[in-house]
């Protein structure tokens, strides 16, 4: 097993806002990270940081902030659904991300093969187990082991790109 440590430094990084305003300049797709509360209520969170991470086993992850309110119902669940967003599901993607209420209240769905919420016509979707939780600064890094998936290839997704959302566009 290859093993890195990286010596920490006192050096001090950019500040905040220039740092998120220069990553904003790569463009990444939006995903809803879907699972369960504890009384069965569907729960989620809107995420652009999710990556492939594995082939064989089959990993990915997603990268919740610290303070998130949903993600402690995620992880005390043990499964997830990646839904892909796709192209025109903006609304989905600011109810997932607003705090409180019934984030669920406009949007169709049925369960995945953990019961974790499938939403209707996404580009594509993930049903997951986390297998790790990493602590990184002010976020986590969740690795899930994909039990199941399933993509539409003729949908196209919704990107986020310098804080706005963009659309794929016809070659």
């Amino acid at each position: 097993m290859l093993t890195t440590r990286f010596s920490q430094s006192a050096r001090q990084g950019p500040d905040p806002t220039r740092f998120r305003s220069v990553l904003g300049h790569f463009a990444s797709g939006i995903t809803a990270i879907t699972s369960r509360d504890a009384h069965g209520n569907p729960v989620g969170m809107a995420v652009s940081s999710f990556t492939s991470v594995s082939l064989d086993p089959p990993l990915v992850a997603f990268l919740p902030g610290k303070s998130s309110s949903t993600f402690p119902a995620i992880a005390d669940r043990g499964t997830f659904c990646v839904n892909v967003l796709a192209a025109g599901q903006e609304e989905i993607c600011r109810a997932l991300s607003a705090s409180g209420g019934d984030k669920f209240a406009s949007v169709a769905w049925r369960p995945g093969p953990h019961g974790d919420p499938v939403i209707e016509d996404v580009v594509a979707w993930i049903g997951c187990t986390i297998q790790a939780v990493h602590d990184a600064g002010d976020h986590h890094i969740v690795i899930g082991h994909v039990d199941d998936l399933d993509a539409r290839t003729e949908a196209s997704p919704l990107l986020f790109f310098r804080s706005g959302y963009r659309h794929l566009a016809a070659a």
